[in-house]
């Protein structure tokens, strides 16, 4: 195998990549580095390849994470809630990806059911492994460590859905708004869960704005990635509604492209221009065929496109440009 890669065609960017990660195996020795190092680096690969192995055979199917205290009891009323909202967004054409233990975790599998659910799930010393409901499902990943462990989280999701939860789901809700913010993650709808009447997102949502977003640490643009809701098929339809007319972006050189599920008017795309010229180095948004670096994706080719060269500056604004987009393709 190793004499394989070596030998394969350097303009392979494949080929490439895998020479990439055999020397910096080697420089591991040629750094001498410590033994933890060492074992970090080997665990981090070990983990990201196998759970990368996993995922690739349903990369053609959106899915929804979902995070949440792991200390809800079945039978209450967010067991209940997260139950529902499992089971609506798989009706909808999603899977989704837990921490595959107990409370909201197992909730949201057991709407799901299994073999819609993806668990990625945290070693600790405190807990007994996965959920009892998905513990011998192929799709289970056990990390070691977190931030391998919330890679995938985020990657492999399409949206995401934050229940109450403690220390570990606001690390996660924070953890996405940041990515999210910085565009290291690509544009999706963040849904808060609340039961009618309480006020754990709004208590929430009031901090937000009260303080970071009053002492100028966050725009007013970054508030438009998440939304608290009330009820899971309020919550479906959200997540359903971000997709109806966006499909998904890509980076190509100095545009960006994004991809639609059904065309734009020409009046729509004038919308855009006048609305978000702040997004655009030069020139304007307009219509696009498939670029050549997008041959490597044959199952988007029949997707329309719009493309701008985009200066990088704000993602909630581009956030709030594909809210957009979503409400011109319900017009005619």
């Amino acid at each position: 195998m190793l004499r394989e890669v070596l030998a394969a065609n350097r303009k392979d960017l494949r080929s490439l990549l895998y020479k990439d990660i055999i020397m910096n195996a080697l420089k591991c020795k040629r750094d001498e580095l410590d033994i933890l190092d060492l074992k970090v680096i080997n665990r981090a690969v070990a983990e990201f390849r196998y759970a990368a192995s996993i995922f690739k055979p349903y990369r053609m199917v959106r899915k929804v994470s979902i995070f949440g205290s792991a200390r809800v009891t079945g039978g209450s009323p967010y067991y209940e809630l997260a139950v529902k909202f499992g089971r609506l967004i798989v009706e909808s054409g999603f899977m989704v990806i837990t921490g595959a233990a107990e409370g909201i975790m197992r909730a949201g599998i057991e709407g799901a059911g299994p073999r819609n659910s993806f668990g990625v799930n945290i070693l600790l010393p405190f807990e007994s492994g996965p959920t009892s409901i998905i513990r011998d499902d192929p799709k289970v990943v056990q990390f070691k460590y977190f931030f391998t462990r919330k890679i995938f989280f985020v990657m492999e999701a399409d949206a995401i859905a934050l229940f109450p939860g403690g220390f570990g789901t606001h690390d996660e809700a924070f953890e996405v708004l940041t990515l999210l913010q910085t565009g290291k993650a690509p544009p999706m709808p963040v849904v808060l869960m609340e039961l009618p009447g309480e006020q754990y997102w709004e208590g929430w949502d009031k901090f937000i704005r009260q303080q970071l977003l009053a002492r100028q640490f966050i725009s007013p643009e970054d508030l438009s990635f998440y939304k608290i809701i009330h009820s899971p098929e309020e919550a479906v339809d959200w997540i359903r509604s971000y997709y109806s007319t966006y499909h998904s972006i890509r980076q190509v050189r100095d545009r960006l492209v994004i991809r639609l599920e059904k065309d734009l008017l020409d009046s729509h795309v004038r919308k855009l221009n006048e609305a978000f010229q702040n997004l655009v180095e030069s020139g304007e948004i307009a219509k696009t065929p498939v670029l050549p670096e997008e041959e490597d994706e044959p199952n988007l080719w029949s997707k329309p496109r719009i493309a701008f060269v985009y200066n990088k500056k704000s993602a909630g604004r581009l956030n709030e440009m594909i809210l957009m987009i979503n409400q011109l393709g319900q017009t005619k």
